[in-house]
């Protein structure tokens, strides 16, 4: 491994209670990349997506300035953009079509279930004409003839793909609104930046909810406990205390909202009083009994299971006396939001579905025997993964950059059995790879993103009972599926469909809450396939190791991985610069945009805010007219919570900013440009999982040492295809993280629901 000069700092807060993040400095990155050091800002969720809507979409580091002036040369093409449905749009209306779908699944369930409405075909045609004879409608003769076959269909109608369905529109809350809502805010004491935010999240009334209950402003992204304390004495003077119920209750809600930032779907009720007990909260448990009484929270009792042991099929019951006593097993309250409650059932429910909807038979697709054909003309682990989906519906296979290989290779297989076999990844990089992989052109070769998948915007559409027209999907870069995205996929799948879910164990975990890929590792529900495809050179064994707990020392004589020494942050800023702008495009070959900076954190000394400026001041200079941008600057989008889009500025008018993101042209409002939009020269770990550039350059000072763990060192290192440089600040900070400190642990359900629906495998 060669050396020279160079620094990086980490950072992953994943707890129960996480740090609060104030009104005024939000930030747009994963909850769980922030420094849990002193000297550094504690972020919130990257606006992803999450992806998802779990964790709010943050503040940008930009500028409070001006985004710009008309471009009248460019308004003809901008007003014909603006009238295309965005991708992120049908996004959203797919993830509100499933959570209808959920609530409506539960109300059926909780309803009274009539008698043969399961039935079809024959069996329920027999059921109707036994009532009908029952009622008097008609007699037996006529109700048990025969009817007249209908004439079939020459040809079935083909598999349309559609458009993206536009969501709900809403014009937002109106002007009006707004200012109702800021002079509420006025009357507490708080910011009057938080109006409109305020407005849009809590709807219509949003001033007289606010003066009913000033804690609801918790509600809104960003607003500590203390602030929302302080709005509220200012509301209600003396009527305000710390036992007011709206308190204890708001802050239950708040809590479990944090937590859901940090990656849990729900948790233990013991923590969550502790924590409401940290926030000067008299009495947690009546707090949380409020929470559940009004339906903010819901309650869940968990049986707890020796590991290894059976679970009793009925009660236990002790001889005694008279009728015997029953001995209760141990179980754990957690407690969680609704939202991913019903997602994480909803997953459960239909990888249930999935693992035992696939057809017994062979009259339904490809015969035993050409799968095994199939698998014959492959060889290792790939022969494996075709001969394990050959068999089940869900398989898990594990494996680095190199065993991208693998899936590919099933998709093809499965294309030449017959199947409609797709591929989706998490970004455009990722699926234009898997589509060289199997070897044509995207569409061709069934390669998607998932939130093209979902939206319609990309994939085979989907058929007439609104399930996704393939029979085969394989999600790569599974670890980063959180559970609400997990469920629409899972939920989008037709019964009989097989399901893989590809992935590196060893990278950080989703951005949104839940830890879906390992909970199914965990589970042993699916055959598990391992790749014996090591990923290659100096950088392939040097990620190796840190897998294993093991920081190596390599040997690189191409310089394929280099060690910068630098003694504070300051030093680990210029090296970076020098690194980028010089020493890697003249030493290894790797121009500029083609290098990217990896840091584990927003805030410090040498975090992304501070490396995007000293790298914006050298690569391209500039005031910053248009929020803090200039045409050129490199940004990452993002547009939902949970996802990352890595693009560059082109200009900026009245509409807003106008960026390239993967080639495609996307216009941010001026009014998102400060939540949805900062430099991206230099990007967390957790915004750079899933994607990879010829060059990386990892910046470790010393000032983040805290936030260092294996997963963040394992997912950095590995992002590098030709060229590696580590600017070590750390000192032995590094090699403790990746020897002594794993994932930190979240708290999910999703084992715990599959247990009774689907039997561990071997």
């Amino acid at each position: 491994m060669s050396t020279e000069p160079e620094t990086a700092a980490a950072e992953e807060a994943e707890a129960a209670a996480p740090e609060e993040t104030g009104p005024q400095a939000p930030e747009a990155e994963h909850a769980t990349d922030t420094a849990t050091a002193a000297s550094t800002d504690v972020d919130g969720p990257e606006a992803a997506g999450s992806e998802a809507a779990e964790p709010d979409a943050a503040g940008a580091d930009v500028a409070d300035a001006d985004a710009g002036t008309p471009d009248a040369a460019v308004e003809g093409e901008a007003a014909a953009e603006s009238k295309e449905l965005s991708e992120t749009e049908a996004e959203i209306a797919a993830q509100r079509e499933l959570q209808e779908r959920i609530a409506a699944r539960k109300a059926a369930k909780q309803g009274p279930v009539d008698a043969g409405a399961k039935l079809s075909g024959k069996a329920a045609d027999l059921l109707a004409a036994v009532r009908a004879v029952e009622s008097g409608e008609k007699p037996v003769v006529s109700a048990f003839s025969e009817p007249e076959p209908a004439p079939r269909k020459a040809v079935q109608e083909p598999v349309r793909r559609p458009q993206p369905v536009a969501a709900p529109t809403s014009a937002g809350p109106g002007d009006e609104a707004v200012e109702a809502v800021r002079a509420v805010l006025a009357d507490g004491g708080a910011p009057a930046t938080l109006a409109a935010r305020a407005a849009t999240v809590l709807g219509e009334g949003a001033d007289t909810q606010l003066r009913a209950d000033p804690w609801r402003l918790l509600r809104v992204s960003g607003v500590r406990t203390e602030q929302a304390d302080g709005f509220a004495r200012a509301l209600l003077g003396a009527e305000c205390g710390p036992d007011d119920e709206r308190r204890g209750r708001a802050i239950t809600t708040w809590l479990l909202e944090q937590a859901a930032v940090a990656g849990h779907t729900a948790l233990d009720a013991a923590a969550l009083t502790a924590a409401l007990g940290q926030r000067a909260v008299p009495d947690p448990d009546a707090a949380v009994q409020s929470a559940i009484a009004e339906g903010d929270i819901l309650v869940f009792q968990d049986v707890i299971e020796t590991p290894g042991a059976p679970a009793p099929a009925a009660p236990v019951r002790e001889e005694g006396d008279g009728e015997g006593e029953e001995t209760e097993q141990p179980v754990r309250v957690l407690v969680g939001l609704e939202q991913y409650a019903l997602a994480e059932e909803s997953l459960a429910d239909g990888l249930a579905r999935v693992i035992n909807s696939l057809p017994k038979d062979e009259g339904s697709g490809p015969r035993a025997a050409d799968w095994e054909s199939a698998a014959g003309q492959a060889s290792g682990s790939t022969a494996e993964l075709i001969r394990a989906v050959a068999g089940h519906g869900l398989v898990l296979h594990t494996g680095g950059e190199a065993a991208r290989a693998e899936p590919a290779a099933l998709v093809r297989a499965a294309a030449g059995l017959g199947l409609r076999a797709w591929a989706a990844t998490h970004s455009s990089a990722g699926r234009r790879r898997v589509a060289g992989l199997i070897g044509a052109d995207a569409d061709e070769a069934g390669a998607a993103t998932v939130a093209g998948l979902l939206s319609g915007a990309e994939g085979p559409g989907r058929d007439r009972d609104g399930a996704l027209a393939l029979d085969l999907l394989v999600v790569l870069d599974a670890p980063q599926l959180d559970v609400e995205s997990a469920a629409m996929l899972v939920e989008s799948l037709p019964d009989g469909a097989r399901l893989v879910l590809s992935g590196d164990p060893g990278v950080l975990w989703s951005a949104g809450p839940g830890r879906v890929f390992a909970d199914l590792t965990a589970a042993h529900c699916c055959p598990q396939v391992v790749s014996r495809v090591p990923d290659p050179g100096p950088i392939g064994e040097l990620v190796s190791g840190v897998g294993i707990g093991e920081l190596n020392q390599v040997e690189a004589p191409g310089k394929e991985v280099v060690i910068v020494p630098v003694r504070d942050a300051g030093e680990a800023v210029h090296r970076t610069v020098q690194l980028v702008a010089d020493s890697v495009p003249r030493a290894i070959g790797v121009p500029t945009e083609d290098t990217q900076v990896i840091t584990p954190g927003h805030g410090g000394a040498a975090g992304t805010r501070a490396l995007n400026t000293a790298l914006k001041e050298r690569l391209n200079p500039g005031p910053g007219r248009f929020g803090g941008f200039d045409p050129g600057d490199r940004v990452a989008h993002v547009p939902a919570p949970g996802r990352t889009i890595l693009g560059r500025v082109l200009r900026a008018d009245a509409e807003g900013l106008h960026l390239e993101c993967d080639g495609a042209p996307v216009v941010v409002p001026k009014e998102q440009v400060e939540q949805t939009v900062r430099h991206a020269w230099a990007l967390t770990a957790h915004q750079a999982v899933g994607l990879s550039w010829p060059a990386a350059v990892v910046v470790l000072p010393g000032d983040a040492t805290a936030a260092l763990s294996r997963p963040w060192v394992y997912t950095a290192f590995s992002r590098g295809e030709r060229h590696l440089s580590v600017v070590q600040g750390a000192e032995q900070a590094l090699p403790r993280a990746v020897a002594e400190i794993p994932a930190k642990a979240r708290t999910t359900r999703l084992q715990t629901l599959l247990r009774p629906q689907v039997p561990a495998t071997a």
